[in-house]
């Protein structure tokens, strides 16, 4: 399954800039063994100087970019999870700016957060393998619009592409 198996009805007009980041080529669950793959290297390349940087104040550091990613692919596997498994139940949005503070990002170390998003991810492959290509087109409600399953996986993938894209621009 690739991103030109997914239809625009599939997920809401706000998520279409991380779609938009993904290889028309790549298959869904391949992106998420590559996506770990660059992720790690990625951040482990950035200079140990620039973890805690913010290009303004009230920026997100590079440690809580990455605490962020984890926490966004928490969110969207398991709107993924719940959508395929036919939960009609509308799933709730969240303010990712409050998810930040209580997180500790600041104050983990690098190595830490690396370890969590790996864990992370391999909890994402594993539920992405029990779940058919069939049922990651059955489309729920999250956030206030349609969602297929498929869209909030392939989101998580576009979503960090965005946020390293940033980096590169504005951090490093």
């Amino acid at each position: 399954m690739t991103i030109t198996d997914l239809g625009t009805q599939e997920y809401d007009s706000y998520y279409k800039r991380y779609i938009d980041k993904l290889s028309s080529h790549l298959d869904l669950r391949e992106a998420f063994e590559i996506g770990r793959e660059n992720i790690i290297a990625f951040f482990q390349s950035i200079p140990r100087s620039k973890h805690n940087y913010q290009y303004e104040n009230d920026k997100w550091t590079v440690k809580e970019i990455l605490q962020h990613l984890i926490d966004t692919e928490r969110v969207f596997m398991y709107r993924c999870f719940r959508i395929a498994r036919r939960d009609k139940t509308p799933l709730a949005g969240f303010d990712q700016d409050i998810y930040i503070k209580p997180s500790g990002a600041k104050d983990k170390q690098i190595d830490e957060l690396l370890e969590e998003y790996t864990i992370c991810r391999q909890n994402s492959v594993s539920v992405l393998a029990s779940i058919s290509d069939h049922d990651l087109q059955f489309i729920g409600n999250a956030n206030g619009g349609d969602m297929s399953a498929r869209a909030a996986a392939f989101t998580i993938i576009g979503h960090e592409i965005w946020h390293m894209d940033i980096i590169k621009e504005r951090y490093l």
